[in-house]
């Protein structure tokens, strides 16, 4: 007879993380082991230095909260479906926290010694379990829970990361199964897959793959004579069928396809003859997976002769970051190949566009890529922000001079937009005269801002202040970078503008962790992932890294990591700001390609409650590192 509670308590664990990665025998027999926990509200379930319990907690009605109590301050509240108590799961040591019921609560204990086989032999629920424990020691970077992340050293050179990337490149195949029974007769087959232009015909029997018929085995054995075309599919067909997982790498399935010398693969649920067929994978999918290779697109990028040429080589660009999101590619890795090969765009479009006009540049000139494509943070289609920086000249050659950067500005923001940046709504744009200017005409700008910080100002120098030269001369940008740290150094009041401006953003979420969404407007009930939770980090980072004047870092999470570096007593604090930055930026954009938007704003009731929880595992960070700039700079005295 079936134990009707463990029944229940199995149906809650299946809809959270990572209970929802086990099997159902799994869970309802493990279900069977797992105590209920009543709390009053204010009762403690472990405290700090108590020795480990023998179970990890999950929350089935009410909520829990778990206290620094050295500080007096909730670091996290746990409400349903959420899990605590990991460290005798992970580390084996006395707690750090103290978990106290903020209500009356029902909890779950789950026996540490049965669940961990589980986690041991099921990868997506170790991640889940490290990442869970880590962000409850406020750094999901620790090296004594994570290990080193793939990427986090690695340099991205575009004439020799190709091959390397093969490795990790997920290939694209078709999902869209065509099939017949093993008694269908080759006529018939043939006649299928002409109509469907297809080049192969899977054989399926009660819905599992049987085997496969390729053209060549029409070729080699009907049209020579060999089998009359009335014979039946099981009498030619290749069987068994070579079936594999979907997450195959490019390599992966070239290896597979030389070893067993054939030209398709069927993949299946589980990658065995037994589970369904959900894709076929043939060598043109492969073809077109190594033509999205980063070191190819780099080629035909530089290849292209018109505008027009680079529009579908930026689509492979798109193709290929969704692979490397599939594959779970580190977001330093990711961003750093998406960045260069939107800078090899813009290059591209530069040279073009120099093509067009009448004569050489009169001087030295350098185009700046600024905003989120200046931190090599803009991965999807995003409107431009850009400005041009020219040599100074004479007073009377400077308009004419401003009039031909102007013109070539205009080429290239409409080269820009032609290949899908879109123009920007504010205008921050080489093509206006504000955004193309001398070296000495930037000086001049640049230290009104600093020197009398409205909100403007400030503004404007938040958006300036993170740009990246994308094209031109070096030692010019330099140049402009070095008198702007000069300039903030003797102005210190501006940085405490700055950190004023970096704290207006919103709170990502309320009283009892829940989410603020707009209140009105076009995005009414959404969450504002840039405003609320990507940008406090972005303009955090900023800001800190012009008070200790370190030039040439303009990505958020790298000058966070130099920061852990110069600050050793805030390392905790600034790597946890630097894995946040990462992981908010990978799920704005895959929220991107998969709305087919800019990824900022979300719809919370279309969120899992993993993804949920993963957002709102970054908010701790955002909270900390607020504190800290309301502190460092003395912002409460700005008026």
């Amino acid at each position: 007879m079936r134990n009707t509670i463990s029944f229940r308590i199995a149906d809650f664990l299946r809809h959270y993380p990572p209970f929802s990665s086990l099997a159902t025998h799994e869970l309802e027999a493990f279900s069977e082991e797992i105590t209920i926990l009543y709390k009053e509200k204010d009762a403690v379930v472990f405290d700090v230095d108590d020795p480990p319990h023998p179970h990890f907690y999950v929350v089935h009605k009410g909520a829990v909260a778990l206290w620094n109590t050295q500080e007096d301050v909730v670091l996290d509240i746990c409400d349903e479906g959420d899990i605590f108590g990991l460290r005798p799961l992970m580390a084996n040591e006395t707690y750090k926290l103290t978990a106290k019921a903020e209500e009356e609560s029902i909890l779950y204990a789950i026996p540490i010694e049965r669940f961990r086989p589980f986690a041991s032999k099921n990868q997506r629920i170790s991640d889940f379990l490290v990442e869970s424990f880590a962000s409850n020691t406020r750094n999901p970077y620790s090296k004594d829970h994570k290990g080193q992340l793939l990427g986090d050293t690695i340099r991205f050179n575009p004439d020799t990361a190709g091959a390397r990337l093969l490795d990790l490149q997920a290939v694209q195949y078709s999902k869209e199964i065509v099939s017949s029974s093993p008694d269908s007769t080759i006529q018939d087959i043939a006649a299928r897959m002409s109509e469907k232009g297809i080049g192969a015909m899977l054989i399926e029997k009660e819905g599992l793959p049987q085997g496969i018929i390729t053209d060549k085995d029409i070729r080699n054995k009907i049209a020579t004579g060999q089998f009359p075309i009335s014979t039946t599919a099981e009498s030619i067909m290749s069987s068994p069928v070579i079936t594999y997982p979907t997450q195959l790498t490019v390599t992966q399935a070239q290896m597979a396809m030389m070893k067993s010398n054939i030209s398709h693969l069927v993949l299946t649920l589980d990658g065995t003859v037994n589970t369904k067929a959900v894709g076929i994978l043939s060598k043109h999918d492969i073809m077109l997976s190594l033509g999205n290779n980063p070191a190819v697109l780099v080629k035909a990028i530089k290849r292209a002769k018109t505008f027009e040429e680079i529009k579908p080589i930026r689509n492979g660009v798109q193709n290929l970051l969704r692979g490397y999101l599939q594959q779970n590619i580190p977001m330093a890795l990711t961003a750093k190949i998406i960045s260069e090969l939107n800078d090899a765009c813009i290059q591209q479009i530069v040279q073009l566009s120099l093509q067009k006009m009448p004569s050489s540049p009169p001087v030295k000139f350098a185009w700046l890529a600024m905003g989120s494509q200046g931190r090599s943070e803009q991965l999807l289609h995003t409107d431009q922000d850009n400005a041009l920086l020219f040599e100074d000249v004479p007073e009377d050659t400077l308009e004419a001079t401003q009039g031909y950067f102007l013109t070539l500005s205009g080429h290239i923001t409409t080269g820009l937009h032609e290949i899908g940046y879109a123009y920007c709504p504010a205008d921050m744009m080489a093509s206006n005269p504000k955004w193309c200017q001398s070296l000495s005409g930037y000086k001049k700008m640049t230290t009104k801002w600093i020197t009398n910080p409205g909100p403007d100002e400030v503004l404007l120098s938040s958006i300036f202040f993170d740009y990246n030269r994308a094209y031109g001369d070096k030692e010019l940008v330099s140049e402009l970078s070095s008198f702007i740290f000069r300039t903030v150094k003797k102005y210190p009041i501006f940085l405490s503008h700055l950190a004023k401006s970096a704290l207006m953003n919103p709170s990502p979420t309320g009283f009892f962790r829940q989410f603020l969404v707009e209140q009105d407007g076009e995005h009414k009930d959404f969450f504002d992932l840039k405003q609320r939770a990507l940008m406090p980090l972005v303009d955090a980072a900023r800001v800190l890294i012009l008070s200790h004047t370190v030039t040439d870092i303009s990505n958020t999470w790298e000058r966070f990591e130099k920061l852990a570096e110069l600050e050793p007593n805030n390392r905790e604090t600034y790597l946890s700001c630097s894995y946040a930055s990462k992981a908010l930026l990978r799920f704005r954009t895959k929220q991107g390609l998969l709305h087919n938007d800019s990824g900022r704003y979300i719809s919370l009731e279309q969120l899992n409650k993993e993804e949920k929880m993963k957002l709102k595992r970054t908010f701790k960070t955002i909270k900390e590192i607020q504190e800290l700039l309301n502190v460092r700079f003395m912002v409460s005295r700005i008026r």
